[in-house]
């Protein structure tokens, strides 16, 4: 669960607070960046495994909100709010996440998409106020398989995405 600054060294003054969970996406930098940004796409595959999403509010704009339910293969509904705090498209995403707006345990995600070669690698690195809720968050929650899960389903629909594009492209 360490990570690494944007120097490349370990981020000591984090490192025990952190999670970070990475992927390579066959597809260009332009179409992840947008598979995350409009909720037309968001809505379709975010979330871990048995998880669906239902949107409440989306305003795509830094200080604008997501506001929505995450609903669990239990049944159990999950509040989501999410505010965006930095967007650099296509480059990167900082966002502060919690169940609601004024949640004390909100935690601090940013997300970088790289360009490498024909594929995308987005890196999600979450910071969460302390040490024992990131414990909380892996421990209960399983929060790096939820992330692993989550990119894993992004990896999936860009796929779809880019395939429906190749194919319009085309001449029939």
């Amino acid at each position: 669960m360490m990570t690494t600054s944007s120097g490349g060294g370990p981020d000591q003054a984090t490192a025990d607070r952190e999670i970070m969970v990475s992927r390579a996406i066959s597809a260009p930098r332009e179409l992840v960046f947008e598979a995350f940004t409009e909720v037309r796409h968001l809505s379709r595959w975010w979330g871990p495994e048995g998880f669906t999403t239902t949107t409440r509010f989306f305003e795509f704009r830094v200080g604008g909100v997501w506001d929505f339910v995450m609903h669990g293969p239990d049944g159990t509904d999950h509040q989501e709010w999410i505010t965006w705090t930095e967007i650099a498209p296509p480059e990167r995403i900082a966002l502060e996440h919690g169940e609601s707006r004024d949640d004390p345990n909100a935690f601090a995600s940013v997300l970088t998409f790289e360009p490498a070669g024909e594929e995308t690698r987005i890196v999600m690195r979450t910071v969460f106020p302390t040490k024992e809720l990131r414990d909380e968050a892996v421990e209960k929650y399983n929060a790096v398989e939820g992330g692993e899960q989550t990119l894993s389903h992004l990896a999936a629909y860009v796929a779809g995405l880019a395939s429906d594009e190749t194919s319009d492209g085309a001449e029939g």
